[in-house]
C-alpha cells in the first residue's frame, strides 16, 4: 500500500505541475475510468458546475488500488484536511471498511457527505419458479436450507452474499452457514445460472436483470429500497413484504475528517442541490439509478448500522477475526 501510495503521490505532483489545476477542485474516483466511482465523480462533479453549487470546475482524479483502499489512505494520511476534495464511494466502501480491507483504516477515519442514487439490491427467480413471494422464497429456506441456493456477482462474503444474510436475519433465521451461496464472475452468470435451472434464487443489483425482465426469462419477487422504484412499480419492496431490509448500492461522496464542520455542511449542501436538480435525475434515469438521498448526520447514522451489521455477519462467516 505505501509503495502504490507513493508512486500515486509522486505521478499526481507531476500532473498538477503541468494540468495548472490549483484553481479547480478535485474528486478522487478510486478506480480506473469507467465503473461507478468513476461515473460518480464525472457527473456529480460535472453538475455541481453546471448548476452553480460550485464556483470553479471540479477535476476528477482517477486512483485505482486496494479496491479502493490507496485513494482512502492517502486521504487520511496526507490530505486529511483538505476542504477542496472529495471522493467518489459506494456500498463496496463501506463493506471493505466493515471487514477491515484498507490496512486498519476505520470509517471514522474520514466524514461521509452522503448519497443521492442507488442500484437497487433486489432477489431475483426463474420465470418457473415457484416461489411467487419473498415470504414464499424464506419460507423455503428455514424449511429446508438444502433446497435453496443463491447466486451472486460477489465472491462469498460480499455484499450480494451479505444481502441474502440480512433478509434472512430479518425473518428471522439466522443460521447463516446453512445458507447455500455461490459467487460466480458477474450478475449476468448469476442469471444464466438461475435460468438454466442451477439455482433458486439470484441476489444483485436490479440493472444486471432488467433485459431478463423484459424478456421474461426472470422475475423480480423483491427490491431492497425504502420505496418502489419508478419505471418498476410492479415490483414490491421487501419491506412491503415484511422484512425491514434495505440493501442498495449507493453513489455518494466522502470527504477528509480534519476540514471544519462548516466546510463539511457547504459539501453537503452542494450535493443537495444536485440531488434535487433535474439534471442529476436524468443522469439517474439514464443510468438505472434509483431515487436514495441520505445527506450529512442522516447518512452517516445509516453508514455506521450498515457497517456494524456486515461486520458482524463477516464475522459469523468467518470473513474476518
Amino acid at each position: 500500500m505505501k509503495r502504490l501510495l507513493k508512486r500515486y503521490l509522486t505521478g499526481a505532483v507531476l500532473g498538477l505541475a503541468m494540468a495548472g489545476t490549483a484553481s479547480a477542485y478535485e474528486c478522487i474516483a478510486p478506480a480506473n475510468p469507467g465503473g461507478g466511482w468513476d461515473f460518480t465523480c464525472r457527473t456529480i462533479g460535472k453538475i455541481m458546475y453546471d448548476i452553480g453549487a460550485v464556483d470553479k470546475p471540479v477535476q476528477v482524479t482517477n486512483m485505482a488500488g486496494g479496491g479502493g483502499g490507496l485513494a482512502y489512505a492517502l486521504v487520511v494520511n496526507e490530505r486529511n484536511d483538505d476542504p477542496d476534495l472529495i471522493v467518489a464511494a459506494s456500498s463496496a466502501t463501506a463493506t471493505r471498511l466493515a471487514q477491515n480491507a484498507y490496512g486498519g483504516l476505520t470509517a471514522d477515519q474520514v466524514r461521509f457527505l452522503g448519497a443521492i442514487g442507488a442500484d437497487p439490491g433486489m432477489i431475483a427467480v426463474a420465470k418457473d419458479s415457484p416461489y411467487k413471494t419473498l415470504n414464499d422464497l424464506i419460507e423455503a429456506v428455514k424449511s429446508d436450507p438444502a433446497s435453496v441456493t443463491f447466486a451472486g456477482g460477489s465472491a462469498a462474503g460480499g455484499f450480494d452474499h451479505l444481502k441474502v444474510l440480512m433478509m434472512l436475519g430479518r425473518a428471522g433465521f439466522n443460521d447463516i452457514r446453512k445458507v447455500k451461496y455461490i459467487g460466480v464472475d458477474s450478475g449476468g452468470d448469476a442469471i444464466t445460472q438461475a435460468v438454466g435451472g442451477h439455482v433458486q434464487a439470484v441476489t444483485g443489483d436490479l440493472s444486471e436483470v432488467v433485459g431478463f425482465l423484459k424478456s421474461g426469462d426472470m422475475r423480480v419477487i423483491a427490491v431492497f429500497t425504502p420505496a418502489r422504484i419508478p419505471g418498476f412499480d410492479d415490483i414490491p419492496t421487501a419491506r412491503e413484504q415484511g422484512i425491514d431490509v434495505v440493501a442498495v448500492n449507493w453513489r455518494g461522496l466522502y470527504v477528509p475528517k480534519n476540514i471544519t464542520d462548516e466546510q463539511y455542511d457547504t459539501w453537503v449542501e452542494r450535493l443537495r442541490k444536485v440531488a434535487e436538480s433535474d439534471e442529476w435525475k436524468a443522469a439517474m434515469e439514464a443510468n438505472g439509478l434509483a431515487p436514495f438521498t441520505l445527506l450529512g448526520k442522516d447518512f452517516e447514522g445509516y453508514l455506521d448500522e450498515v457497517i456494524k451489521e456486515v461486520a458482524q455477519l463477516s464475522r459469523d462467516l468467518g470473513v474476518i477475526q
